[in-house]
């Protein structure tokens, strides 16, 4: 009983239809996403190759939007650009069906990818002008978990439409998704952001722009050490399937299985385990660092099985293991990490700060396909063995970062006070904390 009214007393205001809505918007992106080539093809009648080519081009254009949808948080309100880029892609999925020409499918194409590319940034800065301290933790695990059961949902729904209907479904699909994320837009409009936040002073915003991102050492120090990690991020959906067919020499329905657990792991145990690293009272860049750590080890295990190579049943069962430790590691460094990166921006250029930092993942994103595949070319433990470095070299940056980031950054609350009922304590000075953020009475270190 005390637990459940703990967790009321927590609860922000709109954080459920928050929630909510990005719940239903991720069953919408798994609706399409594991199925994106064939999906177009279907819903527009165009070939493989001109898809493909149009999907490329866009998703290169809505990249250049990204530091312009960061500025508009700035001077807007993550609030109204969340609503603004909901409703561009509800448009561009209902318009989709009408596409069956290369230039309207490449006009609707581009209207969604500067959503879609956009939406992290604004998400993310939505979740700083809602939460403080240590509910932004708790929001990013619990939008990781959403996000992954809703797309596993959307897979799951579209693929039982389609043995139904046929591909004439697809059809169907891309109007269910124009509803879903509609409906999330309403559902967001009930968010209030906290007291203080939300755009800055018209003056604030004019002076600091991009120039203060670049300015800030420490943030791109840690931009930096997220594009580390962010390359094992891509190594599920990218290196798994090619490592599994061509190294290890399994059947294809392993990488179906690797998949499987992981989505089931982050939406079953994410907020778990996330609860359990807030509570340590651990600093969010030790936690995220160990997230790394966990990834770097998870990768080494893919050298020793890839040097071993045990028979098949063996195989299966170290992989999955495996599996299990990465997932682990994905838990851990998520919700710290991407807390840490809203924390540490100004509220002031929040957007811009976080579209920065987002970049860290879009071109590990980009970038990821071609590595992996140039570094299979020599050996297929290589990449394994360029990640488990990168992922080792972004926590040692975290703890590096540590003494240069914002103390309230840092940590997810401030040191505790005795309580008001408690026996006064003899008149003797209390020692300072032997860790200079420990010590409330200390101002936040200035930027450089």
């Amino acid at each position: 009983m005390q637990q459940r009214q703990r967790r009321r007393q927590d609860r922000l205001p709109g954080e459920r239809p928050l929630l909510a809505g990005i719940g239903i918007s991720a069953v919408g992106i798994g609706m399409y996403v594991p199925f994106s080539l064939v999906f177009f093809h279907h819903v527009t009648g165009l070939s493989f190759a001109v898809v493909g080519l149009v999907l490329t081009a866009t998703g290169l254009a809505g990249l250049a939007l990204m530091p312009a949808a960061g500025a508009a948080v700035d001077r807007f309100g993550a609030k109204r650009v969340n609503l603004l880029l909901y409703a561009v892609r509800a448009l561009g999925f209902a318009l989709y069906p009408f596409a069956h020409s290369p230039a309207a499918f490449a006009a609707v194409s581009l209207l969604a990818a500067l959503a879609d590319r956009s939406f992290p940034v604004v998400q993310q800065s939505l979740i700083g002008e809602v939460a403080r301290g240590s509910a932004r933790d708790r929001l990013q695990a619990s939008l990781r978990a959403l996000q992954n059961a809703g797309m596993g949902a959307g897979a799951l729904i579209v693929s039982g439409v389609l043995g139904v209907w046929g591909t004439a479904a697809f059809s169907h699909t891309a109007w269910g998704n124009a509803l879903a994320f509609a409906f999330a837009g309403l559902l967001v409009t009930r968010v209030r952001p906290a007291a203080g936040a939300g755009p800055a002073a018209a003056a604030a915003r004019t002076r600091a722009g991009y120039r203060m991102v670049l300015r800030d050492r420490p943030f791109l120090g840690l931009t930096a050490a997220n594009f580390l990690a962010a390359l094992g991020y891509a190594a599920l959906s990218v290196l798994f399937p090619l490592y599994i067919a061509t190294w290890l020499r399994g059947p294809d329905s392993l990488t179906g299985a690797a998949f499987t657990v992981n989505t089931a792991l982050c939406a079953g145990a994410g907020i778990l385990v996330a609860s359990r690293v807030r509570r340590s009272g651990a600093r969010r860049t030790r936690s995220a660092a160990l997230g790394a750590l966990l990834f770097a080890a998870a990768f080494a295990g893919q050298i020793v099985l890839g040097t071993v190579r045990p028979g098949q049943t063996a195989t299966v069962a170290a992989l999955l293991a495996i599996v299990v430790v990465y997932t682990l590691g994905e838990l851990v460094h998520s919700p710290s990490a991407g807390a840490l990166s809203v924390s540490a921006a100004p509220e002031a250029v929040r957007g811009r700060y976080l579209a920065t930092y987002q970049l860290s993942y879009s071109l590990a994103t980009t970038l990821a396909p071609s590595l992996f595949t140039a570094l299979m070319a020599v050996d297929g433990r290589l990449p394994w063995a360029v990640l488990a470095a990168a992922a080792a070299g972004c926590a040692l940056a975290l703890v590096r970062l540590e003494r240069h980031l914002p103390a309230d950054a840092v940590h997810a609350e401030p040191p505790r006070l005795p309580a008001p009922d408690a026996p006064a304590a003899p008149a003797v000075p209390a020692p300072r904390s032997a860790d200079p953020a420990a010590d409330a009475a200390r101002p936040l270190p200035a930027r450089p």
